[in-house]
Parts: structure tokens; C-alpha cells; sequence
């Protein structure tokens, strides 16, 4: 159980350089709504859903974090900072990164029968600040959520979505092996502003365009020195 908190505490320290010790991980929000809602999860499975929704409610109130009982939620799962909404329906991968102000949200089905109402978020998932996802769909592996995405529809794997509604951007997320870990969830060194969210994805794509007439250049360069060879 300790060696599991270690490589859960030390698994944060990795995606957020603020810590200085696993000592401090462990005063942040994030980890004690997790915590709580594992406890939660456990009675709702058993069907004490009152008592589920009390663990649920005291959790709320301390945290800011407000994760229904009934998600389902894997291993290193960090929430950085609060006001981190999750739904029902909700299941979420390993290693998956949420920031504040996120809300994983639900439709109302059409046939008015309760059922999947919420996204899946699979391994990797870096969600930023402020995204919506919305409804019953899936977020591909290592796919990125930028801040303030509106997200409603299926994300493939290792994609970048930004925008309103959210679409994949040039940058690629998901070469292998695995990234280098992206904070916030945008690929671009400024956050994305709704104001001047064009220009940014044209600099997005423009950097994207010179990295591959570079790869290019390379390229003809090689061989142009075996033809001389």
C-alpha cells in the first residue's frame, strides 16, 4: 500500500515541477478528492449510495473537486488545483492529467433511459484548464484537451484539440515512443486565447510546416552527398 502512494506521489512529481518533496504532493486537493472518492466509489459499487453521496459531499466542500461515486477512475489520476468537475458515467484511464476548471459532463440520453452519459478518457490524456468534454465519447491515448476546448465528439489518438468546438490541430501528440509530458495540454509555448485562437493555429501550423521542410532538407542533402560519393 505505502510502495503504491510512493509511485502514485512520485507519478505528480513527474507532471508538476512545484513539489519539492512527496510530503508536499500530498497536501493538494487533487490527491485527497481522489482519495476520498475511492473510499466513495467502493460504497456506491456496494449500493450504499447515500452513504456514497456523503463521502462525495464532504469531499466537495474540502477540495473544490466534485467526483460523482459512481466513476470510474485509474491509476495516477491527477487533478492540478480544483473546481474539477467528473460525472457518473465518467471513466478515466492511467496516468491521465486534469487542470482546473475542467468539467467532464453529461448529455441527456435521447430515449430518456439512463446509460453512458459521460466521456471515456483513456491513457494519457492530458486535459487543460477550463476544457469541456462533453457527453458519452471517448479521448483517444496521449490525446490533449487545450484550455478552454469545447470537446463533444470522439478524439483520435495522440491528437491536439483546440477551439470552440474543439478540432485536431498539425502538432502531433502521439509519435512513438510516448512524449515528452505537455503541460496545460497545448503543444504551442502561449496558451490559446478564443480572441486569437486563428493566429495561433496558424503558428501552430507554420511551425509545423518549417519542422518538416527542415526534415526535407536533410534529406536531399543526404543524398546529394551519396550522388557525389
Amino acid at each position: 500500500m505505502f510502495r503504491r502512494l510512493a509511485s502514485y506521489l512520485d507519478s505528480i512529481r513527474a507532471r508538476d515541477p512545484a513539489p519539492h518533496s512527496r510530503a508536499e504532493v500530498l497536501t493538494y486537493p487533487g490527491v485527497w478528492a481522489l482519495g476520498w472518492h475511492r473510499v466513495a466509489h467502493r460504497l456506491y459499487r456496494r449500493r450504499l449510495f447515500f452513504l456514497a453521496r456523503c463521502v462525495n459531499h464532504w469531499s466537495r466542500a474540502t477540495t473544490a473537486i466534485d467526483i460523482h461515486p459512481g466513476a470510474r477512475i485509474g491509476l495516477n489520476f491527477f487533478i492540478d488545483h480544483g473546481f474539477v468537475v467528473i460525472g457518473e458515467t465518467a471513466e478515466i484511464g492511467d496516468n491521465v492529467t486534469i487542470y482546473q476548471c475542467v468539467t467532464l459532463g453529461g448529455t441527456s440520453p435521447d430515449n430518456g433511459v439512463a446509460g453512458k452519459r459521460h466521456p471515456t478518457l483513456s491513457d494519457g490524456v492530458i486535459v487543460g484548464s477550463g476544457a469541456q468534454v462533453l457527453g458519452p465519447i471517448t479521448v483517444g491515448p496521449r490525446a490533449r484537451v487545450g484550455a478552454n476546448a469545447v470537446v463533444t465528439r470522439d478524439v483520435p489518438e495522440g491528437a491536439v484539440m483546440v477551439g470552440i468546438p474543439a478540432r485536431a490541430t498539425m502538432v502531433d501528440g502521439g509519435a512513438a515512443p510516448p512524449p515528452k509530458f505537455v503541460p496545460y495540454g497545448t503543444p504551442c509555448t502561449e496558451m490559446f486565447d478564443p480572441q486569437t485562437q486563428k493566429i495561433e493555429l496558424l503558428r501552430c501550423e507554420l511551425e509545423q510546416l518549417r519542422r518538416q521542410l527542415d526534415a526535407l532538407s536533410r534529406d536531399g542533402e543526404r543524398e546529394a552527398g551519396r550522388d557525389r560519393a
